[in-house]
């Protein structure tokens, strides 16, 4: 019981600082508006269009659960769709509370070890799925930066930054996969530094277990492009939309091309590890994108509604999912 109100009291701080994060920057987002005004804007939103925003966040839930579903299946493990859905929203509410976008991977490996998939496996599912959205933002990203031509020198910086750290992490894999002696090397030396403990066996078999599904993985992933692919992008281009049902909500241009390059960006600053779900980070830094092609007067409007719309809307959905995951533990 201790333990359980410990987590629940750390769940209680952290769902309260990203809170507090993202309200006082947009604060500073109104303080450079007319506060009365973007408010009584906010009011007049067209409610077709707020719901079209909140549907549209919803459809990449689906869509993140059906492409869950299928990588599990391709790793070797078969899951229910509810299963699917409820490992998604449980890692989005935990994802919103820890410095990183990917923080909610662990919540999802856990449960689909409850599940019977070994630690190995699910985790390379986990990889996989960054792996695939990761390819998906460089490949999206200089698409959407040479039909926009917009912001492209921070655009490619951005980019490049993003895909040294993906070549890195992808050589890190390879290894793992075509050099197994030092996974060996490796498991020996760790034997050697804790007296070999039986957790470190248990460590090394789940390591082999996570190399040989990765292979699995890939191997299937590859041979079933189109499908991950057009799943991959069905989730991203959900939640993309989303500013721009809201800017039709405010009787604006949607600019759907701008807006969609704003959102690649934007999905792969909330990746690094700065703040609580991206709380002040990622408000500011779409103010600063949308500046350039959306009034100022609807900024303030559009930052609240759209953090509403998907990181609140994350947080209000799957605490009751995370909490009994958390609780299982």
């Amino acid at each position: 019981n201790s333990l359980k109100n410990k987590l629940r009291d750390e769940k209680v701080r952290a769902v309260l600082l990203a809170t507090v994060m993202s309200l006082a920057s947009i604060i500073i987002i109104l303080e450079f508006t007319d506060t009365n005004l973007s408010w009584n804007l906010i009011s007049h939103v067209q409610a077709k269009f707020l719901a079209l925003a909140l549907v549209l966040h919803m459809f990449s839930w689906i869509f993140y659960a059906v492409r869950l579903r299928f990588l599990a299946s391709l790793a070797g493990h078969e899951i229910t769709f509810r299963l699917s859905l409820v490992s998604t929203l449980a890692s989005n509410f935990l994802g919103a509370l820890t410095p990183s976008s990917a923080g909610g991977e662990p919540l999802r490996i856990k449960i689909l070890a409850d599940n019977g998939m070994s630690y190995g496996r699910a985790t390379a599912v986990a990889v996989g799925e960054r792996l695939l959205d990761s390819i998906f933002f460089v490949g999206a990203l200089a698409l959407f930066l040479i039909f926009t031509n917009f912001l492209t020198g921070f655009g490619l910086k951005v980019g490049v930054f993003f895909f040294v750290l993906l070549f890195l992490i992808l050589i890190f894999l390879w290894q793992l996969v075509s050099r197994p002696e030092r996974i060996s090397g490796f498991v020996t030396w760790i034997k050697k530094k804790t007296g070999n403990r039986p957790i470190v066996y248990n460590l090394e078999k789940e390591i082999w277990v996570f190399r040989d599904a990765g292979i699995q993985l890939a191997r299937e992933a590859v041979r079933r492009t189109p499908v991950v692919a057009a799943v991959t992008a069905l989730i991203w281009m959900c939640d993309f939309l989303v500013p721009s049902a809201l800017l039709m909500g405010m009787g604006s241009d949607p600019r759907f091309l701008l807006s969609i390059t704003s959102q690649i960006i934007l999905a792969i600053i909330a990746i690094l590890p700065l703040t609580p779900g991206g709380s002040g980070v990622a408000e500011l830094s779409m103010s600063f994108l949308y500046s350039k092609f959306v009034p100022p007067l609807l900024l303030g409007p559009l930052v609240i509604l759209w953090r509403l719309a998907t990181y609140f809307s994350n947080i209000v959905v799957g605490a009751a999912f995370a909490g009994a995951s958390i609780n299982g533990m």
